[in-house]
């Protein structure tokens, strides 16, 4: 890791504090099993599996609160390349444009800058991690029913945070030196998507090319 980059990563430039998982719960063990095989150098296809007698809630619940931290880390690293002027809409080059959408102040999809929709989203992503009603934290307090629905909506939108970096801010990651770092976010992100299909594929259209090269 370069020297940039280190700072970058040292002084966590997260938009948002990250959450974290309290010591001794079943949520966090689950959380160091998942990074020590990320540490171990596991492959990541091999990573991403359900280990033994898990429960796919948890496992999932586990890498949406990583991926987010993950993710914001990464958007903060060329947030100040991404403004209102150069980027005036989220999208991910000519063929895709993201709209902005919730159940409060936007009813209807809204074409807001890139800057404005990563601020909305990490805003309302923070919010269902930290729903008790939707991410129990408690041992044996069990998931909703719309949980999967819930999660899957989360990642299919941070699957649009990495649209928006690659297409557009993808200099400034290989400036910063953290090209190395963000592919293997991706990778793992994908692995992880598709091993229990909680992305339409359509929603991955922007990025298949890239994909193929890098993950098949």
């Amino acid at each position: 890791m370069s020297l940039a980059l280190k700072q970058v990563f040292n002084k966590d430039r997260t938009f948002r504090p990250k959450r974290k998982f309290e010591p001794g719960t079943q949520r966090f063990e689950l959380h160091k099993k998942a990074q020590a095989s990320l540490n171990a150098g596991l492959d990541l296809k091999q990573a991403v599996q359900l280990p033994h007698g898990e429960d796919l809630h948890d496992w999932v619940a586990v890498h949406v609160v990583d991926f987010f931290n993950r993710i914001n880390l990464i958007y903060g690293t060329i947030s100040d390349s991404c403004t209102d002027q150069s980027c005036p809409v989220m999208s991910g080059g000519p063929k895709y444009e993201y709209r902005w959408q919730d159940e409060h102040r936007y009813k209807k999809p809204t074409a807001v800058s890139a800057p404005k929709y990563m601020s909305l989203l990490m805003d309302w992503i923070e919010l269902q991690i930290n729903n008790e009603e939707i991410f129990p934290t408690n041992v044996g307090t069990p998931f909703p029913k719309t949980f999967m629905q819930v999660a899957k909506k989360i990642l299919s939108r941070l699957f649009r945070v990495f649209v928006h970096v690659y297409i557009h801010h993808f200099d400034r990651v290989t400036q910063m030196g953290a090209e190395a770092h963000v592919n293997t976010c991706y990778k793992h992100f994908y692995y992880f998507v598709t091993e229990f299909s909680l992305i339409d594929q359509k929603e991955l259209e922007p990025l298949k090319e890239m994909t193929l090269r890098m993950c098949h």
